[in-house]
C-alpha cells in the first residue's frame, strides 16, 4: 500500500483529496493536517510514502515545510496551489507533480501513478503476486510489413494517443504500437518525458518555444517545427521544467 498524508487549511479541500485517495485501491490515507508545523510532525510521526501538500497555507507554507525537512526525511511531495507562480520552486524541492486547484482527476490520477513508479509500486497488486517496478523501454518493437523495426526511446519526438494504439512519432515517420498512452507514461523516464495534453506525451528535450494561448492552453514547437497543444491542466508543470531543463 502506498501511505499518504494530506495537508491543506481548509478542510473542505482536505476532504476533497481524501474523497479523491478512496478511488485508489493501493492508497492508505494516515492522516490528515491542516497548517505546516503539524505537517513537518505528522511527516516525522507517520513517515507517509507520499505527502499531498497545498502550497498557500498561513505562516508556514507547503515549499517551507520541505525545505524544514532533510531529504533523508522528505516524502514524496504532491503539491497544490491556486496559482502557477510556485511551479518552478516546487520541482526545485524534486515534487513529483504540481497540480493548480480545483483539481482535475485525470491529472490527480497521473500524479498518483508518478508517484507509484518512484516507489516502485506501478500497478495494483494481486494476492498472486508482489510489487514490481516496470523496467523503462529501451527500444519499441513496430511492425513495418513482415518486418520487426527497433526504436530507440531516445529517437521517440512524441507519443499520441490514436484509439488502441499509441504512435510514435519518430523522424517525421509514424509508428503504431498497440498500448495504452498512461501505461507507456508509467514506463518512460519522466526526466524525459512529459504529458502535456490527455492524448501526448512530448520528449522535454524536443521542445523548442511554447506559445500561451487566451483560453491558458499553450502551442508547443518542436524542433522540426511539429506543433502541438498543451493543455491548460499541464501548462505549468511543463512550463516549469523545461524552465529547469535550460537552467
Amino acid at each position: 500500500m502506498m501511505r499518504v498524508l494530506v495537508v491543506d487549511d481548509e478542510p473542505l479541500a482536505r476532504n476533497g483529496v481524501i474523497a479523491q485517495l478512496s478511488a485508489f485501491d493501493d492508497v492508505e490515507v494516515v492522516g490528515q493536517c491542516g497548517d505546516g508545523q503539524s505537517a513537518i510532525a505528522g511527516i516525522r510521526q507517520l513517515r507517509p510514502d507520499v505527502v499531498v501538500l497545498d502550497v498557500q497555507m498561513p505562516d508556514l507554507d507547503g515549499l517551507d515545510v520541505l525545505r524544514c525537512l532533510p531529504l533523508e526525511e522528505r516524502p514524496l511531495a504532491i503539491l497544490l496551489t491556486a496559482h502557477e507562480t510556485f511551479a518552478v520552486s516546487a520541482f526545485e524541492l524534486d515534487a513529483i507533480d504540481y497540480l493548480l486547484k480545483p483539481l482535475d482527476d485525470e491529472r490527480f490520477s497521473e500524479a498518483i501513478a508518478r508517484a507509484r513508479r518512484r516507489l516502485g509500486k506501478s500497478s495494483l497488486p494481486t494476492e498472486h503476486t508482489l510489487w514490481q517496478p516496470m523496467r523503462e523501454p529501451e527500444r519499441f518493437e513496430v511492425r513495418v510489413g513482415r518486418r520487426a523495426v527497433f526504436v530507440p526511446v531516445e529517437d521517440v519526438e512524441y507519443l499520441q494517443a490514436d484509439g488502441d494504439y499509441v504512435a510514435l512519432h519518430v523522424d517525421g515517420k509514424r509508428h503504431l504500437i498497440r498500448e495504452s498512452l498512461q501505461r507507456l507514461q508509467e514506463r518512460l523516464n519522466a526526466g524525459h518525458f512529459l504529458r502535456i495534453h490527455r492524448s501526448v506525451i512530448v520528449r522535454l528535450d524536443r521542445v523548442a518555444e511554447m506559445r500561451s494561448l487566451s483560453n491558458r492552453d499553450a502551442l508547443v514547437r518542436l524542433h522540426d517545427g511539429t506543433l502541438l497543444r498543451a493543455s491548460r491542466t499541464y501548462v505549468d508543470t511543463l512550463r516549469a521544467r523545461l524552465r529547469l531543463s535550460r537552467a
